[in-house]
C-alpha cells in the first residue's frame, strides 16, 4: 500500500528532470494529475512555455515573479496561482531561490519519464 506516499523532501523519489540551468524538478505521475516539485537555484528562471494541460503552483519556500501571460506579479512563501491551458508562463527565483509545488491536470505525458526541458521528452 505505501506505493502511493511520498514526500516532500525525498529527492530520491519522483521523476528527476533538469528544466533549465539552476531548476529541476521531480516528478509524480497519476491518472488524472500531475504534481511536481521544483527547485530554482537563487536568480535561475523557467523557460517561458506554455502547455495545453491546467497547472496550479504552491510557492513552498523562498520567492520570486511569477511571469504569467506577459505580467510580472512578485511572489512569496505561501502564494499560489492557477495557470489556465495555453498561457505563457515561467517562474524567476529570488535571492534565496524558491521551491514550488506544481499541479498539472491532466498529466503531461512528456513528464512521464526522465528528461530536459520544460517540453522535450
Amino acid at each position: 500500500m505505501k506505493e502511493n506516499f511520498f514526500n516532500l523532501n525525498d529527492p530520491e523519489q519522483g521523476i528527476l528532470r533538469e528544466l533549465a540551468a539552476g531548476v529541476s524538478t521531480r516528478i509524480f505521475p497519476g491518472d488524472h494529475a500531475m504534481l511536481s516539485v521544483v527547485r530554482l537555484d537563487p536568480g535561475c528562471e523557467s523557460e517561458i512555455h506554455s502547455h495545453p494541460q491546467e497547472q496550479w503552483g504552491v510557492l513552498l519556500e523562498g520567492s520570486g515573479v511569477r511571469i504569467q501571460d506577459g505580467e510580472e506579479i512578485v511572489v512569496s512563501a505561501g502564494d499560489f496561482w492557477r495557470t489556465p491551458p495555453n498561457v505563457t508562463h515561467a517562474l524567476r527565483a529570488g535571492p534565496e531561490g524558491a521551491r514550488v509545488l506544481d499541479v498539472f491536470s491532466p498529466p503531461r505525458d512528456e513528464y512521464r519519464v526522465k528528461g530536459i526541458g520544460v517540453h522535450a521528452p
